[in-house]
């Protein structure tokens, strides 16, 4: 904890008397951030030092193995973050970052290392299609490190559409402004993948390059006949 304490002190000594005023305009006009970026809980992924994000342009939520559960009525820290930031803040963007070298995807390949954590057993059902499908669809002979890889990009689409069960999740796309992301980070590399919903694969994330999207936004409703005033 020393080197946290110092951090503290070098930020509040010399981080913060620089931006101090970017402080009290957050504080005045609240926050308006650009997307909100679920993410792996792993302190090697910070989502602001990937993306290069200052205070209030990002709305986080982490956990291991950066899992959406699908929407129910039990309430959960990861379902109020989406409605928050759907409802309240109004974000048109939600990422779902995954990465390399994850240990939840290592726990759900070895059930022995999670028989005295309970917790995080029961936490990891909710990536068990994800693992159901590099079993069933993948190689049967992958090697470990590859394993381990498949299973976290696979995750990654599983839990896109566990989003998508999220009464303000599938609203904002309905409307037609609500966007879907899947990233992969790679530690060692520094690269990004995003997962292009219309290639069904994910590709590098380039600066050049149109944003792949996941799900893209598209108004529609089942019934547009009833979207239209009868006239008297």
């Amino acid at each position: 904890m020393d080197t946290v304490v110092q951090g503290v002190s070098a930020f509040r000594g010399t981080v913060f008397p620089g931006q101090a005023a970017m402080y009290r305009r957050l504080v005045r006009e609240g926050q308006s951030p650009k997307a909100l970026f679920i993410a792996c809980a792993d302190s090697r992924v910070s989502p602001e030092h990937i993306t290069q994000s200052g205070p209030g342009e990002l709305f986080v939520c982490r956990n291991a193995g950066n899992i959406v559960p699908p929407f129910s009525q039990v309430n959960g820290g990861v379902s109020s973050a989406i409605e928050y930031a759907v409802v309240a803040l109004g974000v048109n963007d939600i990422v779902i970052c995954g990465h390399s070298d994850c240990g939840a995807m290592k726990g759900l390949l070895d059930t022995k290392a999670l028989a005295t954590m309970p917790s995080v057993a029961a936490w990891l059902r909710h990536s068990h299609a994800a693992q159901q499908i590099v079993c069933e669809a993948y190689p049967a002979d992958l090697d470990p490190k590859l394993h381990v890889r498949a299973l976290a990009l696979e995750n990654v689409v599983v839990q896109l559409n566990h989003l998508r069960t999220h009464p303000s999740v599938a609203a904002g796309l309905a409307r037609g402004d609500l966007r879907l992301h899947g990233w992969f980070f790679e530690i060692e590399s520094g690269e990004v993948l995003a997962y292009d919903g219309a290639q069904t694969r994910f590709v590098p994330l380039e600066d050049s390059a149109d944003i792949p999207v996941a799900v893209a936004p598209g108004a529609r409703v089942a019934a547009p006949e009833l979207t239209v005033s009868a006239t008297p």
